[in-house]
């Protein structure tokens, strides 16, 4: 293996709680819409504009609402605490001989600050966030974008993700992929169709092992 790329929230770093809360109250404050925090879940890894316009739609509401949605989910996440890496996190990256990506679908502003405060951003090769495709997840433009940076083919790299659409679109993309699954509101049934249970993990510090394995091939 030459690259593995990593998605940020849910994998890395503990922030799909705080996320999932502030995207619950801003669809309260903006379009007073009462959604479950595991339909975040679900959707996660879409881009943030993308999941307010499907939220939107699937509860007729205004599609127009979209952007104040998103503004204020960004304004309530910034005065939240800053979240915290997963526990092994920080060693296991800086265990790693092959190349490492970020690819997540929040913006760069959020993504970079996260990753300086937790892990430390200068240990990642490739940075892609929202700002950087115009499609996110399931599409699997942010992956190929990643791979093209990386300068790895599809059948050399690994994806680490936790949510459904980051599987489909590291499937899409033609890339090996593991979930982890940490403290998420999902469970192995959310994930039957996309990927097999013998490549679901617990946690992220569970395939440090494999991951290091992989990389010395």
């Amino acid at each position: 293996m030459q690259g593995i790329i990593f998605d940020l929230d849910g994998v890395l770093v503990n922030s799909m709680p705080l996320h999932s809360q502030a995207w619950v109250q801003a669809f309260w404050n903006i379009a007073r819409l009462r959604i479950e925090k595991r339909t975040v879940y679900i959707l996660e890894g879409m881009r943030g504009e993308e999941l307010a316009e499907k939220i939107l739609l699937d509860h007729n509401s205004e599609k127009s609402l979209a952007k104040k949605v998103v503004q204020e989910k960004d304004r309530l996440f910034k005065e939240m605490e800053q979240p915290e890496a997963f526990e092994g996190v920080k060693e296991m990256m800086e265990s790693f001989a092959c190349p490492k990506a970020v690819v997540s679908g929040s913006s760069k502003q959020d993504v970079e600050s996260i990753l300086d405060e937790t892990i430390g951003k200068e240990l990642f090769d490739v940075i892609i966030t929202a700002d950087d495709v115009k499609r996110g997840k399931p599409d699997p433009l942010a992956f190929v974008t990643a791979l093209s940076r990386l300068k790895v083919s599809s059948k050399d790299a690994a994806v680490i993700e936790n949510a459904p659409l980051g599987v489909r679109a590291a499937n899409n993309a033609g890339i090996s992929c593991y979930v982890v699954l940490n403290n998420t509101l999902l469970s192995y049934a959310d994930f039957q169709d996309v990927i097999t249970r013998d490549r679901m993990f617990e946690k992220t510090s569970s395939l440090k092992g494999l991951l290091q394995e992989m990389c010395r091939r």
